[in-house]
């Protein structure tokens, strides 16, 4: 048969790179914890991971923010207020619509171009976790379009997301009651992980998960100066008082986590007066 000159040809037998990768035993919870209470990134049970937050990253947007936690990385893009189609139903209210993505390279395993189950769910809990805070009913007839990629993902991306969408939308110039923070916990039995890593996370079906009743994890979204809640995610199996302590506890750490986002506002604040003068 005639060849293709101007092709390459590849190894005629390929290997998963995967498989040279050593396994650090299932990466147990146990195994994540050393004698001296830091896990495997040095941090304590109840330490949330380093974040770079900021805002402004995307010109073409009307708003838009990045924020990175350690090795997760997400970015989030704010559109509108635009004129809801005709053929939609007409409300006073406006609109918020959420699409979260992850990056088909953002974890060891190859995401696809359409999202799947996973990502439909966080979009309706990224959904309703920013209505409460935004004002819709200044914006009658509009449609406000917030889209979340995850570019690399090292756990706790639904909280970071969150965090990232409200500063997009305040960066924006949409009106709000109040900037909304999220947080994760992991919970294993008595063991407490907050800001869990990829390794930390909860995971079903997972050889760890079915050991005892308190096993899972809560995602909080919390309106710090409200002190209200307006997105709550468990998965997992937790009893009535650990699930109580594990939202107080993501409360906490959401209260921590919000001087940040106003630094960050502040510091775009200032940067578009500089660039207005």
């Amino acid at each position: 048969m005639p060849t293709d000159s101007r092709r390459i040809a590849g190894p005629a037998e390929t290997q998963n790179p995967y498989t040279l990768v050593k396994e650090d035993e299932k990466r147990k919870i146990p195994l994540l914890i050393d004698s001296e209470g830091r896990r495997c990134d040095a941090r304590h049970t109840d330490q949330v991971r380093p974040i770079f937050l900021k805002a402004g990253v995307v010109s073409q947007a009307k708003g838009s923010a990045y924020i990175e936690m350690d090795k997760t990385k997400i970015i989030c893009a704010v559109y509108g207020p635009r004129q809801v189609l005709k053929r939609e139903e007409f409300s006073m209210k406006g609109q918020l619509k959420c699409e979260f993505k992850f990056a088909t390279f953002s974890g060891r395993s190859r995401r696809q171009y359409q999202q799947d189950a996973q990502e439909k769910d966080y979009s309706v809990i990224l959904l309703e976790a920013l209505e409460p805070a935004v004002r819709l009913e200044k914006f009658p007839k509009a449609q406000i379009d917030i889209f979340v990629s995850v570019l690399e993902d090292d756990g706790s991306v639904l909280a970071g997301s969150i965090t990232a969408a409200s500063v997009a939308l305040a960066d924006a110039g949409i009106e709000m009651y109040d900037l909304v923070v999220g947080c994760s916990l992991r919970q294993y039995g008595e063991q407490v992980l907050m800001d869990p890593c990829a390794a930390e996370e909860f995971k079903l079906g997972s050889v760890d998960s079915s050991s005892s009743v308190n096993e899972g994890s809560v995602t909080v979204g919390l309106l710090p100066s409200l002190h209200q809640i307006s997105a709550l995610a468990q998965n997992g199996e937790l009893e009535y008082q650990v699930a109580v302590s594990a939202i107080k506890m993501c409360v906490e750490a959401c209260q921590k986590i919000y001087p940040v986002l106003q630094q960050c506002l502040i510091k775009a604040v200032k940067k578009k007066l500089q660039e207005q003068s």
